[in-house]
């Protein structure tokens, strides 16, 4: 069965995550099938990419699959890791990627969201950045890419906290941009990205690329990206970050020392 459905309406296709019973974790196999479902529309020269759950789905995604990160003290978001990979597919796709969003979104599925160009959301979506639950470290253009969808303090409260925000609170915060009755949201997205494939997609993919170059232009020394990845290994070479894994895995609360 596949884990991510397509379909394609004129110049519009949708990616249906469909692997409802790991509540759509992006695990490996479910990534490489996003990402060729990409590259196929990129190839028929899709104008708007939609990526989307199954229709009244509770869980859009619930994140990075942790079955799939190390026990040892391995750096768990490599370059190559497969979120990694989804996330620049994206942002690289020449044409926009709208995220449809019903039910929740977890951990790295908010970054997958957050890196779309659009989003569209039911009433009953809600946004929690979850790496603090586990143990995890985040990576550098995985922080960018939430302080690109919101403020500091407001990406420091979701990433400190663990707690999920609603859709009305994203959407009045500006990092989503509509909020609507979920038996009109399919009908909404579609009629939004119609207006985006009236116009010139050669000037939209541009302006695109602009904005993915300029949003990403944040400078930084070299000492100071040396001190973020030795931050980031205190974490994964912790004893907490061993204890977040088990405890995911045997489904327990887990008991951090900070050490």
């Amino acid at each position: 069965m596949p884990l991510a459905l397509t379909s394609i309406q004129g110049d519009i296709g949708f990616i249906t995550l469909n692997h409802e019973r790991k509540k759509n974790a992006l695990s490996e196999p479910l990534v490489c099938e996003i990402i060729s479902a990409l590259a196929a529309f990129r190839e028929q020269e899709i104008r708007v990419a939609i990526l989307r759950a199954q229709t009244g789905s509770t869980v859009w995604s619930a994140g990075h699959d942790v079955t799939e990160l190390p026990d040892s003290h391995r750096d768990p978001l490599e370059w190559q890791d497969p979120l990694r990979l989804l996330i620049r597919e994206i942002e690289n796709f020449p044409a926009p990627v709208i995220a449809m969003i019903e039910g929740t979104v977890w951990g790295g599925a908010c970054e997958t969201a957050f890196a779309c160009d659009l989003i569209v959301a039911a009433p009953n979506a809600t946004f929690a950045v979850t790496p603090a639950k586990l143990g995890v470290p985040y990576n550098v253009s995985g922080m960018v890419t939430f302080l690109n969808a919101a403020g500091l303090r407001i990406i420091k409260e979701m990433a400190f906290t663990a707690q999920p925000m609603t859709a009305e609170q994203a959407e009045r915060l500006g990092m989503i941009n509509y909020v609507v009755p979920v038996d009109e949201l399919e009908t909404f997205t579609v009629q939004l990205a119609r207006k985006i494939t009236a116009n010139a997609p050669l000037s939209i993919s541009v302006m695109k690329e602009q904005l993915r170059i300029l949003a990403g232009a944040r400078p930084m020394s070299p000492q100071g990206f040396e001190r973020i990845q030795g931050l980031r290994r205190a974490v994964y070479s912790s004893d907490d970050y061993q204890e977040g894994i088990r405890a995911f895995k045997e489904k327990r609360k887990p008991v951090y020392k900070g050490r």
